[in-house]
């Protein structure tokens, strides 16, 4: 009898695994239908950048966090190297939007290619011309080779500006030399294979730790320049406007959720920069990121023709282009005027409006190693506004004491920022609008001064305090 219980136990027990077991097969399967619905409820598309960069980090942070999703988005991200490859790839279909330099935008288009910019995300130069050691002023570059990223590229024509305005020739006197992607133009440098490098953070940080000195900031120069930006067909923005809209939408959503989560932001650029120097993270986020992304993403046509007017010399359509038609501004202005954006920053305490309000604080830190770079996957055929000015200026309160109208001359030197000529003359970085508002004439933006410029230092400290 006992033997008898015991087997039926035995079999009870098998029924009921089996049962469980079934049970679970049957959730695992319903889950994975419903993952499976929803994913091709989503539109699939393919979005390209053409840099391994802080420049690129808003994009990757908008993908990394769901946002493209969460707007009926099935993104696939691919790296494509060179603007102007990349703008093959969308005449191709083989990407529906790109993120890259404004400059291989607008000189296809120059071309006859319908491809235009539906948002401006870094609208300034952020190089620094990197130099091997013994270089310290432009002319010891006459004989010497200056590494670029492409021809026509962002590095190309901040290259040909920097030696424009420093009187060299280039190609003539000074030896342009197209390497293919930021992480090329740092070994080069370090093989000596060329002698100077359009660099941007953070490979400007291992640079100088390797002891490659900064010549020259163009980021001081204050231009409006279209740096970056999202481009698209003319073609595919008139047959998939809601593509675009809800593209816009979830790009909008990362930048702010890329402002305001700094540790989330630091970590989705250390995967893709392939580091985890902290510090050197940090600046970038800060000093491109905070500073020069902006929160409504419109294009400079301003810095549009600039550009234009650096090209007309070799592209005579330049001449009577207008910036305007290099730009559809339709989606961007969408999201600002129904107030999209704003009610963005209004749900939440925004750490980078915070930020935003005073020039970047530079570090000393650098990168431990430089960004492994990435093979192109074209071969497989598939491939502010700059950085907010304030809007209300903290005004300081002006002393009766005849000591407050006391200032002293200075003159701007390489690495200067308000805030660190406020901690050096008044020991604290946040009394940087005292010297702003005294050179309210000659400082339009705070985040804008260059070397050689002469402003007002104000001895009385205790002002705005």
């Amino acid at each position: 009898m006992n033997r008898l219980l015991r087997k039926q136990s035995r079999f009870l027990c098998y029924l009921s695994a089996f049962a469980f077991l079934s049970f679970l097969s049957g959730t695992s399967t319903a889950v994975f239908s419903a993952e499976k619905q929803t994913s091709n409820s989503l539109e699939k598309i393919r979005v390209a950048y053409s840099s391994i960069s802080g420049n690129t980090a808003s994009l990757w942070v908008a993908y990394e966090h769901g946002f493209f999703r969460k707007y009926g988005l099935n993104v696939e991200l691919v790296f494509i190297e060179g603007g102007s490859t990349t703008v093959q790839t969308l005449i191709s279909g083989d990407v529906a939007l790109a993120q890259m330099a404004g400059s291989g935008v607008i000189q296809s288009h120059l071309r006859g290619a319908d491809v235009v910019l539906i948002a401006g995300l870094i609208n300034t130069l952020t190089f620094q011309v990197i130099v091997e050691k013994g270089i310290s002023q432009p002319d010891h570059l006459k004989g010497k080779s200056v590494g670029v990223t492409r021809f026509g590229s962002s590095t190309d024509f901040a290259a040909r500006y920097a030696l424009d305005k420093w009187g060299l020739t280039p190609q003539k006197e000074v030896a342009l030399m197209e390497l293919g992607s930021m992480p090329s133009l740092l070994s080069a440098l370090t093989s000596g294979k060329i002698q100077g490098a359009m660099l941007s953070a953070p490979f400007t940080l291992h640079a100088k730790k390797s002891g490659f000195p900064a010549l020259a900031d163009l980021q001081m120069l204050g231009l409006e320049y279209q740096h970056t930006g999202v481009a698209a067909t003319q073609t595919l923005i008139k047959s998939k406007p809601d593509l675009m809209r809800n593209f816009m939408k979830a790009y909008v959503e990362g930048i702010h959720f890329y402002k305001t989560h700094r540790q989330e932001a630091l970590a989705v650029m250390a995967k893709y920069l392939k580091t985890n120097d902290m510090e050197a993270l940090t600046e970038t986020y800060e000093t491109i990121g905070l500073t020069l992304l902006p929160e409504k993403p419109y294009p400079t046509l301003k810095g549009i023709q600039l550009m234009l007017g650096e090209l007309s010399s070799k592209e005579p359509k330049a001449r009577s282009a207008r910036p305007e038609q290099f730009v559809d501004t339709t989606f961007v202005r969408e999201l600002d005027t129904s107030g999209f954006i704003d009610r963005l920053y209004k749900s939440s305490v925004s750490v980078a409006r915070r930020e935003q309000a005073r020039p970047p604080t530079p570090f000393k830190t650098e990168l431990t190693a430089p960004v492994e770079d990435k093979k192109s996957l074209v071969s497989k055929s598939v491939a502010v506004p700059q950085g907010k000015a304030l809007e209300t200026p903290i005004k300081p309160t002006q002393s009766s004491s005849a000591k407050a109208d006391v200032a002293q001359e200075y003159t701007i030197q390489a690495g200067d920022t308000l805030s660190k000529l406020s901690e050096r003359f008044y020991q604290s970085q946040v009394k940087w609008t005292i010297i702003y508002e005294a050179n309210r004439e000659t400082i339009k933006n705070p985040h804008y001064i260059y070397i050689g410029q002469q402003i007002r230092i104000p001895s009385n400290g205790n002002q705005g305090t």
